[in-house]
């Protein structure tokens, strides 16, 4: 079998990849013009070159496939043009999922988020069912998200696409190389850089075990149903805690405020529109911290056969991975 995957340069899909190679799948993957691949060099991958805003380059890339892992989204929290983040992630993903029914494709894993999801009024750890609306979404990849989800699930309803959507939480481990958001929260975490936190709540899964459940999804899932992969609940302080305790480095003590950072985020943003890069904390990012996001895994259990180990191993590998790629090494230097 040979599976076009997209996002094989991102933390997802660099573990996706290692999953499929590990099964013995012959692999495809699309990448943009000008992205280094010398990662690639030295393995059986075919690499193409296309864009998902290039509808000619989907089709060349889907030709001679039977099967697709469609991960590469555009992951910020912020961005000083959302116009490139909907290209890319809503059109994208409808002209890939279109090129591929046109090239018959037998089948397809389609990677969304825990982000589009509902949240249950009590508190309680939301499931798949819980239902949403674009109006719930905070920020623009939240919307994004919510809206290519949408999309692939319209075609697999009126156009038979063959799908199964797969929603991760939020993976942590080795490997983030840019890094995400996520990833940047566990590298300033680990560097002492994050004496403060706000009340809320993440599901930490490790990014092996999402990679795992696409694979799972493939082999089991339903087309067009949804399975959430995910691992623990925690509250925001003892995620922090913990990586600052792998790392040997002091751990957050003071709560701060959502209210009192509204104004710092604000700023931080106005500046990284005049100077460039990314703001340290961003309006949405405290918006979505408003509530815990708490979800469970149990649909991808029972049908899928999915398992998550403890979020504590997932720390323990992406704080060693960064202490070994150098970029966290320094900053722990730093702090001596």
């Amino acid at each position: 079998m040979k599976a076009l995957l997209t996002g094989a340069s991102g933390f997802v899909g660099a573990a996706v990849q290692r999953r499929l190679l590990a099964q013995g799948v012959e692999l495809r993957v699309l990448v943009r013009p000008g992205t280094d691949t010398s990662a690639w060099r030295q393995t059986d991958i075919e690499v193409v070159t296309g864009d998902l805003r290039d509808a000619s380059s989907l089709r060349r890339a889907v030709s001679g496939c039977q099967a697709l892992f469609h991960v590469a989204a555009d992951y910020r929290l912020w961005v000083p043009d959302p116009a490139a983040m909907y290209a890319s992630n809503v059109d994208g993903t409808v002209a890939l999922m279109r090129a591929a029914l046109d090239a018959g494709l037998e089948r397809i894993v389609y990677t969304s988020s825990v982000a589009v999801l509902g949240k249950r009024s009590d508190g309680q750890p939301a499931d798949e069912e819980i239902p949403s609306s674009l109006a719930d979404m905070v920020g623009h990849y939240k919307r994004s998200k919510f809206l290519a989800e949408e999309a692939v699930r319209a075609l697999c309803r009126e156009a038979g696409l063959p799908a199964v959507i797969v929603n991760p939480s939020t993976p942590i481990g080795p490997g983030d190389i840019k890094p995400t958001p996520t990833g940047r929260m566990v590298r300033d975490a680990a560097a002492g850089r994050m004496p403060a936190y706000v009340d809320t709540g993440l599901n930490i899964v490790h990014v092996d075990d999402v990679a795992q459940g696409h694979w799972l999804a493939f082999q089991r899932g339903r087309i067009g149903e949804r399975y959430i992969l995910g691992g623990e609940n925690l509250p925001l302080k003892m995620i922090l805690g913990r990586i600052a305790q792998i790392a040997g480095c002091a751990p957050p003590r003071l709560r701060l405020p959502r209210r009192a950072l509204y104004p710092l985020a604000a700023g931080a943003e106005a500046w990284a529109r005049l100077r460039g890069g990314l703001p340290r904390v961003t309006l949405d990012e405290l918006r979505m911290s408003a509530g815990k996001m708490y979800f469970n895994s149990v649909k991808a259990e029972r049908e899928l056969g999915y398992v998550h180990r403890p979020a504590q191993e997932a720390f323990v590998d992406a704080v060693r991975w960064f202490q070994c790629g150098g970029s966290l090494s320094g900053a722990l230097e730093g702090q001596a």
